[in-house]
């Protein structure tokens, strides 16, 4: 099992004012513990126009300063979003990182979402194609020593030497962010990796790992070498006090899945979703949901069902969430017993988001460091 750290870049808000230059500055500081004290990734995602949700427009500069401040953890874009860029600029950027931090870049890929793609004029109705074409010629002008050209649908390039080249060969691993199948089964075609970014009981993963690790022995890479890798989502937060700890985690996690953030704005049936991905409703909240159905007359509103999971959801405790690997949060042992579920799913590589608008800065520091010498040696080796 390896252990990343996925950053949105959060931090606990002032009147939901975000305070931008602490944020990049605690957001680097923690990565470079991460490195110090044996992480193995850092991953940044993309994202643009979410306010206080996301402080990550420009992973690439973050990256590129810990390229030089750390040694040994691999930097992961989580992801490129392919269709806001020309892939030649895509080729150069995530080059001239690899070649800064001493190859250990990796490669993460997607399409985003409508909100943000509209926001740079993308069609969303595009942007699987848009993605299929660039990932193919990204890898391409990485491995093209002479002068590289393209006739596509959505580029033609005439003969250009491109540069720099990757310092890996020959290139850093390609992934994919995927939150269902048909992505997963994309993947495995293409040779890629699977970051699996939807958040779900890790059982629920266990046929898809199987299938992607069963289907990928006949992909068809899209680069030079298959990444047979899959990395599951999870919120964690490791402390000497394990209620406390599992506290944090739990108001973490439902703060990241509240009813104003981009993964459950304008859904429907959200909460209903997440409560049956998180494993279904507890025995102990049986009665409260049946209940909340009742006093909402759930014969004449259509909405009593939503409101319902919403309410139960709200009140899902943290040893339920961490007993069933939801979150891995609490003292070194509950961490220790939430990464065993995952690796009994099969995964590869936990993406944890440690840092949160929940958690302060200082509580985040010192759950890395209690992490990395109480729980990873456990899976070392």
């Amino acid at each position: 099992m390896k252990f990343g750290l996925l950053y949105e870049m959060q931090r606990p808000t002032l009147d939901d004012v975000v305070d931008e230059q602490s944020l990049i500055e605690e957001t680097i500081e923690q990565a470079v513990l991460a490195d110090k004290v044996g992480f193995d990734y850092i991953w940044l995602v993309e994202h643009h126009f979410l306010t206080s949700f996301s402080g990550s427009s420009a992973p690439e500069v973050i990256l590129g300063a810990l390229a030089k401040l750390t040694k040994q953890i691999r930097l992961g874009f989580g992801v490129v979003v392919l269709p806001h860029e020309h892939p030649i600029r895509v080729a150069e950027k995530v080059a001239m990182v690899d070649r800064l931090s001493g190859g250990r870049v990796e490669f993460g890929t997607g399409r985003s979402s409508p909100y943000e793609q509209q926001g740079f004029e993308v069609d969303p109705r595009n942007t699987r194609a848009i993605w299929d074409e660039a990932l193919n010629m990204v890898p391409q002008i990485w491995q093209e020593a002479d002068e590289f050209t393209w006739e596509g649908n959505f580029w033609n390039i005439p003969p250009r030497r491109i540069h720099p080249k990757p310092l890996q060969e020959p290139h850093p691993p390609i992934w994919v962010a995927a939150m269902q199948k048909e992505t997963y089964d994309l993947a495995a075609q293409k040779g890629i990796g699977v970051l699996a970014f939807s958040s779900e009981e890790p059982s629920n993963y266990t046929e898809h790992i199987r299938k992607y690790k069963r289907d990928i022995n006949n992909a068809n890479p899209v680069g030079g070498f298959v990444n047979n890798q899959w990395g599951n989502f999870t919120i964690a937060h490791c402390g000497g006090d394990n209620e406390e700890a599992q506290r944090l985690g739990a108001d973490a996690i439902k703060s990241f899945f509240g009813p104003d953030r981009p993964y459950t704005q304008g859904r429907k049936d959200v909460y209903q979703n997440l409560l049956e991905a998180w494993g279904g409703i507890p025995e102990h909240l049986e009665r409260d949901f049946n209940n909340i159905l009742i006093g909402r007359g759930a014969e004449n509103d259509p909405n009593a069902d939503e409101e319902a999971a919403r309410a139960i959801w709200e009140k899902l405790d943290p040893s339920t969430l961490c007993q069933r690997g939801i979150i891995i949060a609490g003292d070194p042992q509950s961490c220790i017993e939430g990464i065993r579920i995952h690796e009994r799913a099969g995964a590869d590589q936990l993406l944890m988001v440690m840092q949160t608008d929940q958690v302060p800065h200082q509580k985040v520091m010192s759950s890395i460091e209690l992490f990395a010498s109480e729980v990873i040696p456990t899976f070392q080796g």
